[in-house]
This record gives structure tokens, sequence and C-alpha cells, in this order.
């Protein structure tokens, strides 16, 4: 536990000879919650979701009605966990600095907290190859990008792995988003996969992408052939992903993702403020709860680069 700020460790703050002091002088990186997660309301402990499987095609009638099965499907359940962190201060601290600092402990407070939860957010994507979930239980158990399975019994040989290891180049681009195509539904037939597709990239390879992407003619030779990927995919810096891994990147279907992705505050950061009556300490407090999860994986397909 840190100790409370007192005039011995900010002795400096009592001098009026400084000819300045800074405090909170850069700002965070922008929120990337909101661009990528379904935010959705929650009033309870723990959140759960199901799905129920697809119809199989019709048979030929052969005078007698055949009757078809549908599988069931992964449930998985979120829960919330609390964070909470404090600072307290002298009194005589307060009173007696000369300079405009240490005034907003609050708003730096909150300030943590909203830092705090764009670190937890940016684990959806560093953590995808990894089954050890934040929040969640998953009653598939694989990782957000890995081999997937179903209920319904047929072959999963293709269209269920969203997980490879390619580095990111046009040619790569290009092959995952003919995989990203062939994605199949729990009875194992391909599903429509949407045109709305975007590669979530650490900054590190933020200018490949905007090149392979932003150049329309002659990307591959001096012939100036038609790049086909030229406008093709948003490009979706994720500054954070630096912190873990400079290679690895992943391709996403836009709107699905802001359906299967999913971000829930429980309670929103909250401050307190008090003085300790028995030491005239100056307290400030915030605490919050939130959690995140997903509930299918069809939106990704993700590159775990060695």
């Amino acid at each position: 536990m840190a100790s409370p700020l007192d005039s011995a460790q900010f002795v400096r703050l009592l001098d009026k000879r400084l000819r300045d002091v800074a405090e909170n002088k850069y700002k965070d990186l922008k929120s990337m919650i909101p661009v990528l997660f379904n935010m959705l309301p929650t009033d309870s402990a723990w959140e759960e979701f199901y799905s129920v499987g697809s119809t199989p095609d019709i048979p030929e009638f052969n005078g007698k009605l055949s009757y078809l099965g549908i599988a069931p499907g992964f449930y998985t359940r979120i829960e919330h966990k609390e964070y909470a962190a404090g600072i307290q201060s002298e009194r005589k601290l307060i009173d007696d600095k000369k300079y405009n600092v240490l005034d907003n402990r609050a708003s730096g407070l909150m300030e943590a907290a909203h830092r705090t939860k764009e670190k937890i957010g940016v684990r959806a994507f560093s953590n995808a190859f990894s089954t050890a979930y934040d929040y969640m239980e998953s009653e598939e158990g694989i990782a957000l990008c890995g081999s997937h399975t179903t209920k319904a019994g047929t072959v999963t040989s293709s269209g269920f792995s969203n997980a490879g290891s390619t580095a990111l180049s046009k040619t790569a681009i290009a092959a995952t988003r003919l995989l990203m195509r062939k994605f199949r539904n729990d009875i194992s037939e391909r599903i429509d996969i949407g045109d709305d597709l975007a590669i979530v990239v650490p900054d590190n390879l933020a200018d490949t992408v905007y090149e392979i992407v932003g150049t329309p003619m002659g990307y591959d030779t001096a012939a100036m052939d038609k790049n086909m990927d030229a406008g093709r995919y948003e490009v979706i810096p994720y500054l954070r992903l630096d912190d873990y891994d400079t290679n690895n990147w992943y391709m996403v279907w836009k709107s699905q993702m802001k359906k299967d992705l999913v971000w829930m505050d429980r309670i929103q950061p909250e401050l307190k403020n008090t003085i300790d009556f028995e030491t005239y300490m100056i307290k400030h407090a915030v605490y919050f709860r939130c959690s995140y999860g997903f509930i299918d994986w069809r939106w990704i397909y993700g590159h775990n680069v060695s």
C-alpha cells in the first residue's frame, strides 16, 4: 500500500522559488472500447449467453415426412469484476503547498479508472489466442482465435479455424479475407460474411496496411496493375496492442464484431471524497465494475506471428 502524500515527500512544493511545477502533462491514448465493442447494459452480477443451432437441409420427400434435428449451441457466462483504489493526502501538505498541483486528485483517479478499462479492453485482442479468459466461462473452451467445434456432429475440418500465423502483407490480407468468407455455421454450412471488413493492427504495422489499402494502382509491379485491396478495408490502428506484440494482426467483420464482442459496465467509475476524523487525512477513492467477452468467433481471423 502506498504511503499518504505528505510534506516530507513533496517538500519542494512548499518552496516558492521553483520556476515551474508540471502535473499531468500528457494525454492518455484515445478510447477504443466504443469503437470495437458492443456495449451492453447490465444490472446483474453476471450475464449469460446461449445459442440455438441452424436447421439442416430439407431432404427429398419419399411419401413420409422426415423430421429434422437442431443442435444446441454453446453457453457463455461473463461475470463482472471489481476495481478500486484511493489516494490519501496530508492536510498540512494541501494547506501549505505553493503551486497549483495535487488539486485534482479525484479527477486523476477518474482518468486512471478509464485508462485501466482501456487496458482491460485490449486483452480481447492481445489474449485472443489463449483460453485464459479474464471474465468468461465458455462451454466450448476454445480461444477466440483457434480451431472451433460444434455440437451438431458435422465435419469441422473446413471453415471452423480462425487462427493463423502469417506475417502481414498484401498476399496475407487477401488470403485471410478468403478464409473468412469460408467460415461455416454450426451445421457446417457456408455463411454470408459481409463486406464491412477492417484490419486491426498495432501501431507498428499501421503504415504497412495504409499503404496496401491506399495504393490503387501499381502496388505489386511497375506495370500499374490494379490493386484489388485498395479501399476494401478500414484500417484500425490499436496502439495498446504494441505493448503486447508488434507483429500480430486481425481481420474483423465490423458489423458482426459489434454484436458478438461485448463490453459491460456494471458500475461506471464512481468517486468518493472524505476527510478522516481522527487524522485529518484527505481521502479520494474510485470504484467500478466491468467485464468483456465474446459470444461467437465468426467475426474475426487473427494471426499470431512468431
